[in-house]
């Protein structure tokens, strides 16, 4: 009781963001900092390896493909998080592909971000 009344009367500094901020390096090693990669790579930096994530393809978005993307459902890592396996759920064009989980390909051959891909221009109408 004495407890609760003392820790509900303290409050956090009003800098306290900036305290911490000031705690932290500079510079963020690399396995902090959100950029696209590999697969791997990006899935490495997450706690739960990846799973459950949404991952794309850059290119998808390059070739204005919206609403694709896998949902990782497991993910095994060598190399430090640079090379690995990973399984995952495809939906593309925001419709699922398959029902079961399948082997996630071009985990290595193409840049890879968190998230899903997004229309970069308006699709073009046709005339009707």
């Amino acid at each position: 009781m004495f407890w609760t009344s003392i820790a509900r009367s303290v409050t956090p500094p009003p800098n306290l963001g900036k305290a911490l901020q000031k705690l932290l390096p500079s510079r963020l090693p690399s396995s902090l900092v959100a950029r696209p990669g590999n697969l791997y790579e990006v899935l490495s930096r997450t706690p739960s390896a990846g799973v459950g994530k949404h991952v794309y393809q850059l290119r998808w978005f390059q070739k204005n493909i919206p609403d694709c993307y896998w949902v990782v459902t497991r993910s095994q890592f060598k190399c430090e998080g640079k090379h690995g396996k990973a399984w995952g759920k495809l939906v593309w064009k925001g419709r699922p592909v398959s029902a079961r989980e399948e082997r996630i390909r071009g985990s290595l051959k193409y840049t890879w971000a968190e998230g899903q891909s997004q229309a970069t221009q308006p699709p073009l109408r046709t005339a009707s």
